[in-house]
């Protein structure tokens, strides 16, 4: 399996482009700020063919450059229809600070991030797209639209997550921008998480990637997830 992944845009959101291998089909995670030429860059590299995307949650930093990639392919989008509305509104999950931080970036222009073909995705969906098989699991918290994809493992690949802003290297997603839900996050990541082995890598929307063992060792929202304290400001 050929997975890569870089940091897009001023927030370092984590693209991921997954395949079957090189010259095949293959699927793009996230196509944040600036993410387009450089995924342009690895399809062409590797005779990659884009067939969908996948978006783990609504927020403009995540959504970015959806509708370059989509539309500029001819490809679906997919993201789970509690985060839909901000594909149509991109400032909906956005704090005011954050409003002003981005007109200073887009120097006061709109972002467009509602492509021409937008599909849905629900809890627990078994998906093999580009040759992937993949488990979607809704983890609300982050945004009531957030999930995470999992990939169960095959011959020299590990078992992945593609975590999104529900889990990173020793932190979580915060929760105080429109949407957020403390307790939920801490719902999410009991029921999520907990079932998931040791040995999966973890491939989260910001930061280095991690294992679920690392982060069951040492993450201080999973070791003690119950009375938590506000989780740390991390993506928009």
């Amino acid at each position: 399996m050929f997975v890569t992944g870089f940091p897009a845009g001023p927030w370092g959101t984590n693209c991921f482009i997954a395949a079957d291998g090189p010259g095949h089909e293959c699927i793009i995670i996230d196509p944040g700020k600036d993410a387009a030429e450089p995924i342009r860059e690895i399809v062409t590299e590797n005779k990659l063919r884009p067939i969908a995307v996948l978006l783990s949650h609504g927020h403009l930093d995540h959504t970015w450059s959806v509708v370059p990639v989509a539309d500029g392919y001819e490809i679906p989008a997919y993201i789970h229809p509690g985060d839909r509305h901000m594909l149509t509104n991109p400032l909906s999950g956005i704090s005011s600070d954050m409003r002003m931080m981005l007109a200073q970036i887009n120097a006061g222009k709109s972002v467009d991030t509602d492509p021409s073909d937008v599909l849905e995705l629900s809890d627990n969906l078994d998906l093999e797209i580009a040759g992937i098989p993949l488990t979607t699991a809704h983890a609300p918290g982050h945004t009531p639209g957030s999930i995470v994809f999992k990939y169960a493992g095959a011959h020299d690949t590990p078992p992945l997550l593609f975590s999104g802003d529900l889990l990173f290297q020793g932190s979580i997603g915060r929760t105080d921008l429109p949407g957020g839900d403390h307790t939920a996050m801490l719902q999410s990541l009991q029921r999520v998480l907990t079932p998931l082995p040791d040995d999966m890598v973890v491939l989260p929307g910001h930061g280095g990637q991690t294992t679920m063992a690392a982060e069951r060792a040492t993450n201080p929202f999973l070791t003690n997830v119950v009375g938590s304290p506000s989780p740390p400001t991390r993506g928009l």
